[in-house]
């Protein structure tokens, strides 16, 4: 037998033993089902700074300015008259007080625009209609310290980010089981920890090592579903699993409508997590990775299981003798791997540029997109629903036009709609409600498509190092995408016509990326640096 022969038969010895004990059936469904319950936490906390950063409406705390004189006859509406200057809309103002109590605006309102006024000296009053409690109203994060709300939002990806470098080397070191218990661990750990912080920062350094622990359960997931499954199911195991995400998503809309506490509702978002760990000792470790790591007993192990799982017959002496370790393999694999030979440096070259496009146009949309006059947690609602049919459209169009098209094709036209909404005047705003709504489903298809595309394109080795970068960059782009919306302040339309380019280039660039359509999965890097095999 040739030496190319050789390698043929060593990237097809997997698939062929997965054909014999089943590639798809009971044992990949409880794996999906296992699996599902840690995926729809994910998006409970990485949304969470939607409802406990809420901002409720807020006005100067007068109270103190109450001595017994005259003030202290006045009426409640009286008091904020004469104390508290108000909006264009007959508002309070929320940041301003008059410097003294303007007791003639009681006979004249009018006149109010040119006196002297003064930062709240002594606290807000806040409306608690909405939230019982917020960041905001627990650490008086409003008026000149505002932008703190939003800051626990970046703080938490920067915990994403580096969390994806991280256990991207240690799932393929260490395994996928191991390393996803470790995840859960620091996810409950730090996510109840965080709901008892006594202070801003300790708040914003709990949320960081909360989103570095959950990093873990995102790249565990999708990895572990999907290399136990064959290649005419993987397409289904990484559409269909991904719907998790968004029941989380909508979970979430409801579990802030009933918990109006920012510190209830992070214990109750985190709380599924322990029955996540209750499961973990029925999730089975990736067989694909303890081959390629020469782990052969315990491959068989699972093996054997997913066997009597699926109800087949015995492992044949022919695959079991085929089930043996390369020669040759290099078991420490780091990053440097994903740019130490020509066509894995082009690889992580095209899908950082991918991913970084699908992540902050996403999220670039999700942020910039105005409700349908509904109240937040319908808003919020409707928003995850909206990601559900283009799921399910994905999961169509992967299987028919291929991965490399369906990804070029959603983030070309989410770049369409956004500049299609650039020219549309905003008084047609039904008009830009739809198409924005259809931008938003198109982004969340190219974020469907791209976790289930970058999984087939690595190979096993290397998966999760390659997943983590992706996410790194992906992250970047998540942290990104808020400070070009504050380009709007430059001007109007430039938040628009920048997430529009990034879209469109990120579109044009995936064209240059391998169809992995009936390709089997690659193994080993030299996988990737050969032609590859379609089913």
């Amino acid at each position: 037998m040739s030496k190319g022969d050789a390698d043929v038969n060593d990237q097809m010895k997997f698939e062929t033993i997965l054909e014999e004990i089943g590639g798809f059936g009971p044992f990949q469904i409880a794996i999906l089902i296992l699996l599902s319950v840690p995926r729809i936490v994910l998006p409970c906390h990485f949304l969470l700074n939607n409802f406990i950063a809420g901002l409720p409406p807020h006005r100067c705390d007068i109270s103190t300015l109450d001595d017994g004189g005259l003030f202290g006859n006045l009426t409640q509406e009286q008091r904020l008259t004469v104390s508290v200057p108000v909006r264009e809309d007959g508002e309070p103002k929320s940041c301003e007080m008059f410097a003294e109590p303007q007791f003639q605006l009681l006979a004249n309102r009018s006149s109010s625009a040119d006196l002297p006024t003064v930062q709240c000296q002594s606290g807000w009053v806040y409306d608690n209609s909405t939230f019982t409690s917020t960041l905001a109203t627990e650490w008086d994060l409003v008026c000149d310290r505002k932008s703190l709300t939003k800051t626990t939002s970046t703080i938490f990806f920067f915990g994403v980010m580096f969390g994806a470098i991280t256990f991207g080397y240690l799932c393929d070191k260490y395994g996928r089981k191991s390393t996803l218990l470790v995840s859960y661990i620091m996810a409950i750990v730090f996510g109840f920890s965080s709901a008892f912080a006594n202070s801003y920062v300790l708040f914003a350094v709990l949320r960081f090592l909360t989103g570095f622990g959950l990093t873990g359960i995102s790249g565990n997931s999708i990895v572990l579903s999907i290399e136990w499954v064959d290649t005419g199911h993987r397409s289904f195991i990484g559409v269909i699993g991904s719907l998790a995400w968004s029941a989380g998503n909508m979970l979430l809309a409801g579990f802030a409508f009933m918990v109006n506490d920012w510190r209830t509702l992070i214990m109750t978002v985190t709380a599924p997590l322990g029955f996540a760990v209750l499961t973990w000792w029925w999730i089975p470790e990736s067989a694909r990775w303890l081959l390629a790591n020469g782990k052969v007993e315990k491959a068989h192990f699972y093996l054997e299981k997913c066997l009597k799982f699926n109800k087949r017959e015995k492992l044949s002496s022919k695959l079991k003798l085929e089930v043996k370790v390369p020669e040759e393999q290099d078991k420490n694999y780091t990053y440097l791997h994903l740019i130490k030979t020509p066509k894995m440096r082009q690889l992580t070259l095209l899908t950082g540029i991918v991913w970084y496009g699908v992540a902050s146009t996403y999220y670039g949309i999700s942020l910039n997109i105005s409700g349908f006059g509904l109240n937040m947690y319908l808003t919020h609602f409707i928003y995850a629903a909206i990601e559900v049919p283009a799921k399910l459209m994905v999961y169509c169009f992967v299987n028919i036009i291929g991965r490399r098209k369906c990804q070029a094709g959603t983030l070309l036209l989410t770049g369409i709609c956004i500049g299609i909404n650039i020219f549309i005047p905003k008084g047609l705003w039904h008009l830009r409600s739809a198409i924005a709504i259809l931008g938003k489903g198109l982004s969340e298809a190219s974020f469907t498509t791209v976790f289930l595309y970058t999984t087939e394109l690595y190979p096993t080795v290397i998966r999760q190092n390659g997943l983590g970068y992706t996410s790194f960059i992906s992250r970047l782009g998540v942290s990104v995408a808020p400070l070009v919306l504050l380009l709007e302040d430059v001007w109007t339309l430039l938040p628009q016509i920048i997430i529009c380019s990034v879209a469109i280039i990120a579109g044009l660039v995936s064209l240059l990326l391998p169809e992995t359509l009936n390709v089997r999965l690659p193994e080993t890097i030299d996988d990737i640096e050969k032609p590859r095999l379609v089913n």
